[in-house]
């Protein structure tokens, strides 16, 4: 299989044996607080590229790949960030 071209959305993600570690750690139950965010923070900013530009000009295709990692990043932060009593009160009419 062919090497992606650097900055291609469908290319791996770079990663050092720390995030390894905290995304295991978490995936386990066993991360502390501060693994815990710095997992969160790895899959958001790193693995979904939440706060990067999707627009790819070279690929259209590209570029819907890219929107669709960073949709996932932002429904996170969506549900990081919502006030779930919130939803009981709309759901309780």
């Amino acid at each position: 299989m062919a090497k992606p071209p650097a900055g291609a959305p469908w290319g791996p993600v770079k990663y050092e044996p720390k995030d390894i570690g905290a995304l295991q750690a978490l995936y386990r139950g066993e991360a502390d607080d501060r693994l815990q965010k710095y997992a969160l923070k790895f899959i958001i900013e790193e693995i979904c590229k939440t706060y990067d530009m999707s627009y790819r000009p070279e690929s259209e295709r590209d570029t819907v790949f890219a929107e669709g990692k960073r949709y996932v990043g932002l429904q996170i932060v969506k549900l990081l960030k919502i006030n779930p009593q919130l939803l009981k009160r709309k759901d309780n009419g």
